[in-house]
């Protein structure tokens, strides 16, 4: 039998008896099973795979059974479906309309471009928020301040997100705009960043959820069969109302914030339970909880002090929830079958999200682990906790940590230490932070460089298969019997230099047994 299909190699007669309507079942002919894979024949019925033959073994040509449509597929290469498992979608969705402010150098940079978008011939000024998205000030000569984006449009709310989600910078009438007119500088950190966007004036539903399904389409073009949605808000309620609407182009495992806990518990609602219609697509996420801040703005919760900052207040970074609290939290949730997601940056804070862990015993995830303690490494096989990590992070931030992590970079983003370890990861993008793109992560893990420099810390690269592996949540094969989240492409990966892997031509994507992108 081939390395690359798990028995049975046909589904019993009947499939599966539940879920929507049956998708049209199909036939993949001609197809490299999985990377470095023999050609075989695939057939999806029912929304599974129901069937793989390879070429050896159909040596007598048959035609396949169960009828429908045959696709010719060209010696195309079929991987399982790649997951995106940590995304904001709103964030995504509204930054793809809103001020590009990436690559700006300084402050002063962001506000000429501001600047630029007076009115022109000194017209009457536009009352709507200005929203940016994407500075990076961690390298900044100058600090964002209010008065500079005064002097760039004084009559006009702006309110710039930072790429990292951490930080809003705001003007004189923007900080008015929502209560906050005394800001000494018009830069708000984590919870007041938060808060700050939570009282601006947002896009209508009906303008966000149709820009969240374009986004997803755009998604599953790049392979994407499913995401993990931590937008911050009621994000289960919002997907059950969008599927109701329309069946959704990708899975969605939707997750739940503190001030939603005792609202899922009342619902009864659990990690991995289907919520509202669409086939089982939408279903309920982990509880988000969070233990520091971010590298970019120095918040990350760390062993050491940050250069430059020693003996100040937050010289360490910032705990943004007690141990304790982190505890009950998590426990809470666990009784009621929904498993934690910690956010974790700095090695401290990775610790003691680890510490939680260890004391409550239950599933769940790590986001981000970027810098982590020696000893901390084995601990994550051991309690069956998966690190949720996006690997784009390496490469755009390699600048920021060697200057604010200096001396320590080598227990940076140690994807292959942690692989080493045991531990299983899972790679996301933390879209808007990075774009929503799988084959962007990989070839980040694979290169370990997105630029014209050598490989960052090389010896944290992964190879290719173990890369394609965390970026499928840890689908390895595939098997009959599974739900047909499929992706073809015209390279093999295995082939494929680091450029080639960041730019994947992807040909078709199949979710749930329907085509979500493709020429079908």
């Amino acid at each position: 039998m081939s390395d690359f299909v798990s028995a049975p190699r046909r589904l019993p007669a009947g499939g599966p008896a539940q879920g929507p309507p049956p998708a049209t079942a199909l036939t993949l002919d001609r197809v490299r099973l999985g990377a470095g894979g023999p050609l075989a024949r695939v057939r999806v019925a029912d929304g599974r795979v129901a069937e793989v033959v390879t070429a050896a073994e159909n040596g007598s040509g048959a035609t396949p059974a169960g009828g429908g449509r045959v696709l010719d597929m060209d010696g195309r290469v079929l991987l399982p479906g790649l997951w995106d498992a940590h995304v904001h979608l709103a964030e995504w969705a509204n930054a793809r309309h809103r001020l590009d402010l990436s690559g700006t150098a300084s402050a002063r940079a962001v506000a000429d471009l501001v600047r630029d978008l007076r009115a022109p011939g000194g017209g009457a000024p536009d009352s709507t928020v200005l929203y940016g998205y994407g500075f990076r000030d961690g390298l900044w000569p100058d600090a964002p301040d209010k008065r500079l984006l005064d002097s760039a449009l004084p009559d006009r709310p702006v309110a710039l997100v930072s790429a990292d989600l951490h930080a809003v910078w705001l003007n004189s009438a923007c900080l008015a705009l929502v209560g906050r007119g005394d800001h000494p500088t018009g830069l708000v950190r984590e919870h007041e960043a938060h808060e700050v966007l939570s009282a601006l004036p947002a896009a209508s539903a009906r303008v966000v959820d149709d820009r969240i399904a374009d986004a997803c389409r755009a998604a599953a073009a790049r392979g994407v069969t499913g995401v993990i949605d931590f937008q911050y808000g009621d994000t289960v309620a919002d997907w059950e109302r969008r599927a109701a609407e329309s069946r959704p182009a990708l899975r969605v495992s939707a997750a739940v914030y503190p001030s939603r806990l005792d609202a899922a518990v009342e619902r009864g609602l659990r990690t991995g339970a289907q919520v509202g219609p669409g086939g089982g697509l939408v279903r309920v996420g982990p509880l988000k909880l969070f233990t520091d801040g971010s590298l970019n703005t120095r918040t990350a919760l760390c062993r050491d002090p940050y250069p430059g900052l020693e003996g100040t207040d937050g010289s360490h970074g910032i705990e943004e929830t007690s141990p304790r609290e982190l505890v009950r939290l998590m426990r809470r949730a666990a009784a009621h079958g929904i498993e934690p997601a910690v956010h974790a940056i700095g090695d401290r804070a990775n610790t003691v999200a680890l510490d939680a862990f260890e004391a409550v015993r239950c599933r769940g995830r790590i986001e981000h682990a970027q810098l982590l303690s020696p000893e901390d490494l084995p601990r994550f096989a051991r309690l069956g906790v998966t690190a949720g990590v996006q690997p784009r992070h390496a490469t755009d931030d390699r600048d920021v940590a060697d200057r604010h992590w200096v001396g320590r970079t080598g227990r940076a983003f140690a994807y292959a230490d942690l692989l080493a370890a045991g531990a299983r990861l899972e790679f996301g993008s933390d879209a808007p932070v990075s774009p929503l793109d799988p084959w962007l992560a990989i070839a980040s893990a694979v290169g370990r460089t997105d630029d014209e420099r050598p490989a960052w810390h090389p010896e944290q690269r992964l190879s290719v298969r173990d890369a394609l592996v965390a970026a499928a949540r840890g689908r390895r094969l595939i098997r009959v019997g599974d739900p047909a989240d499929l992706v073809v492409v015209d390279v093999d990966p295995l082939e494929a230099d680091v450029d080639t892997l960041r730019a994947m031509p992807v040909h078709a994507t199949l979710t749930d047994g329907r085509w979500t992108h493709g020429p079908y």
